[in-house]
């Protein structure tokens, strides 16, 4: 999480109103049992507020959202003495050599050995340095809790918008799906090609009709999908099409979210050249114990050439999909290579 997202104007203006409750508060310190704080006494306050505000602000904005996280704790430690290291020094620096240079008093006056001196004022001052580092991480971890619960209540507002709109989808496939049925019955005594087409048809039409509770399907069946897409598409054109569809590793098992894949293929077989033997439309899965990676290469169409007017789910919408779904889990890449136009997607096993 970046520190830009924590500047915001509300949140700079509670910081400074905090600050300056914490100084009044210190002030008010200074006024109690006296009629007024000596002039040494408010300097010595205002140069501790000033490196308390700076050491609060180095953990807050530096060091806690680089190393406050799994796997960093040595460097978190040493990075928590450096700021304890700095703030000795800086009072040393401005109360025990600019102000006597300048105004003419320290803040230590300590009798005995040159030994005791530096013991003494190191063990005190990592007393005054360690309660703003302890609030400065209580407060960066609070507002961050509070913004990824931000973000995560956003995801499954989003996730459950998508939800709705799917379901929305569903009373068009029903329809078709059982009209399809109704067809195959009749074509199947004038036409058994036609009749495995409507088939095929109604297969598709019920493989979008999600059941199952965790939203996930068989990996076999989104390729059993696949297949009855791009044999419908050899019906439509023929001896004119050219896909090299190639399966690596077992698939058994594996689950995947329905319809994630097709995409590929769609965009695929409506934006490229099906009719070239020599540069067919190539769909690789390669299925591993990991998870899988897809990739589909098409030769994109001459400029003026278009198969289909209609635009499918789209690249930018499956993105969307994928960073709901598998967030933190999935590479996608889009791109030209070598003239053709390539599509790669890798997913982690969750």
């Amino acid at each position: 999480m970046t520190t830009s997202r924590f500047l915001t104007i509300p949140i700079f203006f509670w910081h400074l109103l905090g600050w300056f409750f914490y100084g009044g508060y210190n002030l008010l310190g200074l006024f109690i049992g006296r009629n007024s704080p000596t002039p040494q006494a408010l300097w010595f306050n205002g140069s501790m507020l000033l490196i308390r505000i700076l050491e609060f602000y180095l953990c807050y904005l530096v060091i806690y959202p680089r190393l406050l996280r799994p796997g960093r704790g040595w460097s978190l430690v040493g990075a928590v003495l450096g700021v304890v290291a700095l703030f000795i020094g800086l009072r040393a620096f401005i109360e025990e050599v600019l102000f006597p240079a300048v105004l003419g008093f320290g803040n230590y006056q300590i009798g005995g050995s040159t030994a005791f001196k530096v013991g003494y004022y190191i063990g005190d001052n990592i007393y005054f340095a360690t309660p703003i580092i302890l609030i400065s991480a209580a407060i960066w971890a609070s507002q961050t809790a509070l913004q990824r619960e931000r973000e995560n209540r956003v995801l499954r507002d989003e996730k459950r918008a998508a939800e709705v709109a799917f379901l929305k989808t569903q009373i068009n496939p029903h329809f078709l799906y059982n009209t399809l049925n109704m067809l195959y019955g009749l074509a199947y005594p004038v036409s058994k090609p036609l009749a495995a087409a409507i088939l095929k048809l109604a297969d598709l039409m019920r493989y979008m009709l999600p059941d199952t509770p965790d939203g996930q399907v068989l990996l076999s069946e989104e390729l059993d999908y696949l297949r009855n897409y791009l044999d419908l598409y050899r019906l439509r054109f023929a001896d004119q099409f050219f896909v090299d569809f190639q399966l690596r590793g077992d698939p058994t098992g594996h689950r995947i979210a329905p319809l994630l894949l097709i995409p590929f293929v769609e965009n695929a077989l409506k934006h490229g050249t099906l009719d070239d033997p020599a540069h067919p439309v190539q769909i690789q899965l390669e299925v591993t114990a990991s998870g899988l990676q897809f990739e589909v290469r098409n030769q994109p169409l001459h400029s003026g050439d278009h198969k289909d007017a209609t635009t499918g789910v789209g690249l930018p919408n499956l993105r969307r999909r994928l960073e709901l779904l598998y967030p933190g889990r999935y590479t996608l890449s889009v791109g030209m290579e070598a003239a053709q136009f390539v599509t790669s997607l890798q997913l982690a096993e969750g």
